[in-house]
């Protein structure tokens, strides 16, 4: 269980300025934190939810070195106890607007605050991507749902479809043939892109059974969902699908809209911002980790190592406008 601990402070947000503001708080978030922290400079994480990102949200990790085999949650909780440890205060706010003015980042809140930072680091990762057919919003959480460990217990002993082809619909899955009587997996293609392991592990399962090269046209029910109307792409038919509830896994949506107003942000086709592996943007002082950057691989793995890039190039940074100031050299 997360352990959400407030960070007591009474100073006022308007007048305090920190060193860095990381918005987001998941694996990369955190990382940079800790690294932040250790370099003896002040770090404040500004976290929308419940600290974890998607990694809270996961059932068992089996990828993160270290840990054979650890509940998400459980390591969500590990990882913000350690910067909490370095003393990382973690502010429970949504960031809707990120400006910089004058020299200083400036981090606006719904709920009217605002935060001051000599540098930034972006780690607001990214949100489920919606399939956009007839009833998927007005079945969301009556039989719609993209979090398996979230929302799996209301479908025990029943039949469900989770649509997708990577890692996350069949780890998703995976959790799910433990709970349910029949589970159908739906892609759009033949092949996959989840991780072999992962793709044989599923097809081991005695309760699962696999529609591929057809896609979802529209999901159906009453008060809440009894049935998938699916399209087959080879032969050209449409047909329908008896089931209690669908789990949606068709990729990620990057978390970027509080930082429209940056002028110099660069963003790939897909969304995400484009930055390095240094993770340095155009922005003098801004960096980018974790899920909300461009990139191939989105793992817990590489978002930790976004992280560690993010804390220190940021201490760089910080190093180098304190030398200016000095007139000393780096």
């Amino acid at each position: 269980m997360l352990i959400l601990t407030p960070t007591g402070g009474q100073e006022s947000q308007e007048e305090k300025i920190y060193d860095v503001l990381i918005i987001g708080g998941g694996p990369a978030a955190f990382t940079a934190g800790i690294y932040v922290a250790r370099a003896m400079k002040e770090a404040i994480i500004i976290e929308k939810e419940a600290p974890g990102g998607q990694v809270a949200v996961s059932d068992v990790i089996d990828n993160f070195p270290g840990f054979i085999e650890i509940k998400g949650s459980e390591l969500a909780n590990r990882m913000m106890q350690h910067v909490q440890k370095f003393g990382v205060p973690i502010e429970f706010a949504e960031v809707t607007r990120l400006v910089k003015e004058d020299d200083l980042f400036v981090a606006h809140t719904a709920d009217g605050r605002t935060f001051k930072g000599k540098t930034a680091i972006i780690a607001t990762g990214a949100t489920p991507r919606k399939l956009g057919v007839p009833g998927e919003d007005k079945f969301y959480g009556a039989g719609v749902s993209y979090c398996a460990v979230c929302d799996g217990h209301f479908f025990r002993d029943k039949v469900v479809a989770v649509v997708g082809g990577g890692d996350s619909a069949f780890t998703e899955a995976l959790y799910l043939t433990g709970i349910v009587k029949k589970l159908y997996l739906i892609h759009r293609r033949e092949g996959f892109r989840a991780q072999p392991i992962y793709v044989e592990a599923l097809k081991k399962k005695p309760n699962v059974e696999f529609i591929l090269n057809t896609i979802v046209r529209e999901i159906r029910g009453d008060t809440k969902v009894n049935e998938l109307l699916l399209y087959d792409r080879k032969q050209d038919i449409e047909f329908t699908l008896p089931v209690d509830g669908v789990f949606i896994y068709i990729g990620m949506l990057p978390a970027v809209e509080p930082f429209r107003e940056l002028e110099g942000l660069e963003y790939d086709n897909q969304g995400f911002i484009i930055a390095p592996e240094t993770t340095e943007t155009k922005i003098p002082g801004l960096f980018v980790a974790g899920d909300v950057r461009s990139k191939e691989l989105r793992q817990i793995a590489t978002a930790v190592s976004d992280g560690a890039y993010a804390g220190t190039k940021a201490v760089e940074y910080l190093e180098e406008l304190e030398n200016a100031k000095s007139g000393g050299s780096s």
